[in-house]
């Protein structure tokens, strides 16, 4: 694995999620490259490489999650270093990409951060992205290098099948209307019917007035989300499935566990009987509740990074 192409693989990480960046390079068997990221005294970001990349495929696991900025500059100084020692290929593994919300002008004079950050990303020299889902698939297209973006659905629906959850007791449930095509597709896998709540969304991290599209009476309802933030949506879309739809249980999953602010007191107090998500955000000691179960994405980002290291599709991966 090490000598394809008389080039070699080399897998880094920054101080976002080094736990998964060791469960990766345990599949692959390759060490986790020596590099320390650290800061000046005056907050300034401090790279030290203690081994020549020079030729090499270089592969940066770095989630863009909070504190989003710091997390950012790291990444985009590790690529900027790599690019100055000669590295011949630099992917930019981003298991979360941050900043994917911003993806459009909702309203007069808006950024589109997502945008920028893949111009940032491009220009500190990464020569491709392999990311977990976006937020908006269309992102992809805010690049202009390739852009592998793999999917935690198979990985859910396999533990969601092994569980007895299909079927036309089940139903899979789209927390909104943005999210009708991941969960039909989930609803396919899971061989279940398909619900759709409907909300209004008056403020930013708002979300109210719920009504329920399809019928979950009687069954066992999941909610089927790209991330959890502040838990907004899973705790009222929960509890309009019980008390306005009549549903029997609620499970919920979600690739991205961002849980912020109020999430995790949310959590415990709407009626989901189980959250699952994926490590592509690491989850401190204090997000750690007996509702929440994490499933690893490791074996699949290895699986992704040997194929792009030995050319080989992705997309068989989708499946």
């Amino acid at each position: 694995m090490n000598t394809h192409h008389g080039r070699n693989i080399k897998i880094f990480a920054a101080n976002s999620n080094v736990e998964l960046a060791k469960e990766i390079t345990k599949y692959l068997g390759v060490p986790l490259g020596n590099a320390r990221v650290t800061k000046f005294s005056d907050g300034e970001i401090s790279m030290n490489i203690y081994e020549t990349v020079r030729g090499s495929d270089v592969f940066v696991i770095q989630s863009t999650c909070s504190p989003v900025n710091t997390h950012l500059m790291e990444l985009l100084i590790m690529i900027d270093a790599f690019k100055r020692a000669s590295a011949a290929q630099i992917t930019a593994v981003i298991p979360y990409y941050g900043y994917s919300r911003q993806d459009r002008k909702v309203k007069a004079r808006d950024p589109i951060t997502a945008k920028l950050v893949a111009d940032l990303l491009t220009t500190a020299g990464a020569h491709r992205v392999l990311t977990m889902d976006l937020h908006a698939g269309q992102i992809q297209g805010f690049f202009n290098i390739p852009v592998d973006n793999l999917y935690s659905m198979p990985l859910f629906a396999r533990e969601y099948i092994d569980r007895g959850f299909t079927g036309d007791e089940t139903v899979v449930v789209a927390p909104d209307l943005g999210s009708v095509t991941r969960a039909r597709n989930f609803a396919h896998k899971l061989n279940a019917p398909l619900a759709i709540i409907d909300k209004r969304r008056p403020r930013v991290n708002v979300a109210e007035a719920m009504n329920i599209i399809g019928d979950v009476k009687g069954k066992r309802a999941i909610l089927i989300d790209d991330m959890i933030d502040t838990a907004g949506t899973i705790q009222q879309g929960a509890k309009a499935l019980i008390e306005r739809g009549q549903a029997r249980e609620v499970y919920a999953c979600a690739t991205h566990a961002v849980l912020s602010g109020p999430a995790i007191e949310r959590i415990k107090d709407s009626p989901v009987k189980e959250i699952m998500v994926t490590n592509t955000i690491p989850l401190p000691p204090e997000k750690q509740i007996d509702k929440i179960r994490v499933i690893s994405v490791a074996a699949l980002f290895a699986e992704a990074i040997e194929r792009i290291y030995e050319g080989l599709p992705v997309s068989i991966l989708f499946d």
